[in-house]
């Protein structure tokens, strides 16, 4: 229980109400027609750097970032802000390598960036079905998160009913938002989502410091002390461990961070709706600076929720600490029950909410797209689909896309899942990131290459994971009694990511020894595009 009384529900209750009626009616206005696939996708190419840039940064940053990173710097400290800083990292890494030759490249999905040089129906299912193995751990997450976060913020009692009707009421509004809105209208809960986020963090980072005296060395005097783990706070540890396998575990760990999640196909199908190459530029300095004065502001409020209200009281309310950021907003606020601490509890609960709202929204918006473009209208109709058909396509895969994350996330929802947003991650940086790279800057990728990088860097990532640490023989593993744990990490990175690579480039080169013609026919047709392709160049 989070100990206000019915003012403060009655308060939280009525935002929750005016936030869902206000972003439904966006969705509405923003909405597609039903035969207007550019609209649906792209959203016209019609925003404005500023707005792209607010809702690439509105997409990057999801409920997983906001809770679990929050979570993380307060029960573990430096290992916190590693993580934080790894985050902003990702994001500045496809601004400088991917973002123009991706702009050029794609159209509406990840499959139309690779179909570019290597068109074909097996790499348009290679791309969805990657594009599913990134996103759908993620909505699950999501999903399953918002349930127990749901019942703390309105002071529900804990059980297995409430969390399944809070789990169903944000997936069902998901399914709402990407079936109606598409792009623009999933863009603009976005915009308002990321001006909400920054700005209560702001205000929450801000009382922080004021607590403090504006003295970072009392703040973080005071959190090693809140942690319980005196000095240890300050240094690489409290996360994985100190051994020599866990200080490898948790580098192996951040580079898979800075490698994938910039990479996930719901970030990057973003890049596709700016109109031309200096509009994607500009958009993703906006991304960049937004994403890291944020991630600032998360090391901020993490900091002082180990120092105002503790560990030992955060991990009795949540294990990973996900409830830190709320907790620390009843600190923050006063005597429960006062104008104050109502106003600061809502503010906070409010952008949760959205938080929630619009990122498991990006995210079926990118698997049904995947869903309709690469797999019905190329690799089942050959692109001759309809428009109008496939607007319905698009529409009803974002129905089962949500339909199958609810039921995964209602049958999960009394597991540690934080494995699953390492598995998603671990595919963005084993399979996604690799493909990317060959395909955008080796004109000696060729098909073979490109299969291998996506199913041999997925099929690694996932197999890895199921036999890691994070899986069964830990006290945090999904299952902790077990003991298949044969994989001695958390994390598959250090492994599944350079086996992406290998297997793209041993795919191309047994592929060139193969099949020489075809090989210098994906060449040629990699060089008619390179100049359009890396430089926007006709």
């Amino acid at each position: 229980m989070n100990g206000f009384g019915s003012g403060t529900q009655a308060s939280v209750l009525l935002l929750f109400t005016a936030l869902v009626t206000f972003t439904l009616l966006m969705c509405v206005m923003a909405g597609p027609d039903r035969d207007d696939l550019a609209n649906f996708y792209t959203g016209y190419l019609s925003l404005t750097p500023l707005k792209n840039g607010l809702a690439i940064a509105g997409d990057y940053i999801s409920a997983a970032t906001v809770l679990s990173t929050t979570g993380i710097i307060a029960l573990t400290g430096y290992d916190g802000y590693v993580l934080a800083v790894s985050t902003a990292l990702s994001l500045v890494l496809l601004m400088f390598l991917l973002a123009e030759p991706l702009r050029n490249a794609g159209s509406f999905t990840m499959g139309d960036v690779l179909a570019r040089t290597m068109p074909g129906r097996a790499v348009r299912v290679a791309a969805c079905l990657v594009t599913l193995s990134a996103t759908l751990p993620f909505l699950v997450v999501q999903l399953s998160g918002a349930g127990s976060l749901l019942t703390f913020i309105l002071d529900i009692p804990h059980v297995a009913g409430a969390r399944t009707a809070c789990i169903v009421m944000v997936g069902s509004l998901m399914i709402i938002y990407a079936a109606i809105g598409g792009m623009r209208g999933t863009a603009l809960i976005q915009m308002i989502k990321i001006v909400i986020l920054v700005g209560t963090s702001a205000v929450v980072a801000v009382l922080v410091l004021h607590r403090f005296h504006w003295s970072p060395d009392e703040l973080l005097t005071a959190a090693q002390h809140g942690s319980g783990a005196g000095p240890a706070f300050l240094r690489q540890g409290l996360q994985l461990g100190t051994s020599a396998g866990e200080r490898l575990d948790f580098i192996g760990f951040q580079v898979t961070v800075v490698l994938g999640v910039a990479c996930l196909p719901h970030i990057t199908m973003r890049l596709y709706s700016a109109p031309d190459v200096p509009a994607v530029r500009r958009s993703m300095s906006w991304a960049v600076g937004t994403v890291t004065a944020f991630c600032l502001l998360l090391i901020v409020m993490g900091t002082g929720a180990a120092a105002l209200v503790g560990a030992r009281y955060i991990t009795a309310a949540d294990p990973q600490g996900r409830t830190s950021v709320l907790m620390l907003s009843q600190v923050l606020g006063g005597a429960p029950g006062s104008a104050g601490a109502t106003i600061l509890y809502s503010a906070v609960a409010g952008m949760v909410f959205i938080t929630l709202l619009s990122s498991v929204a990006g995210m079926t918006l990118a698997a049904a797209s995947s869903l309709a473009h690469d797999l019905f209208a190329h690799a089942a109709r050959r692109g001759r689909a309809k428009p109008r058909t496939e607007m319905t396509v698009a529409v009803w895969a974002s129905v089962a896309v949500g339909t199958v994350a609810i039921g995964l996330a209602t049958m999960v929802q009394d597991w540690n899942v934080g494995v699953l947003t390492t598995a998603a991650i671990c595919v963005g940086a084993s399979a996604v990131a690799p493909t990317l790279t060959y395909s955008l800057f080796w004109r000696g990728f060729t098909r073979t290459g490109l299969l291998a990088s996506l199913y041999g860097g997925t099929a690694c990532a996932l197999l890895l994971l199921a036999f890691s640490q994070a899986v069964s023989g830990t006290p945090s593993a999904v299952f902790p009694d077990a003991g298949f744990d044969l994989f001695p990490m958390q994390s598959t990175g250090l492994v599944s990511v350079p086996f992406g690579y290998l297997a793209g480039w041993l795919g191309s080169r047994l592929d060139h020894r193969r099949r020489a013609a075809d090989s210098l026919a994906t060449r040629r047709l990699y060089e008619e595009n390179e100049a359009r392709l890396l430089a926007a160049a006709e």
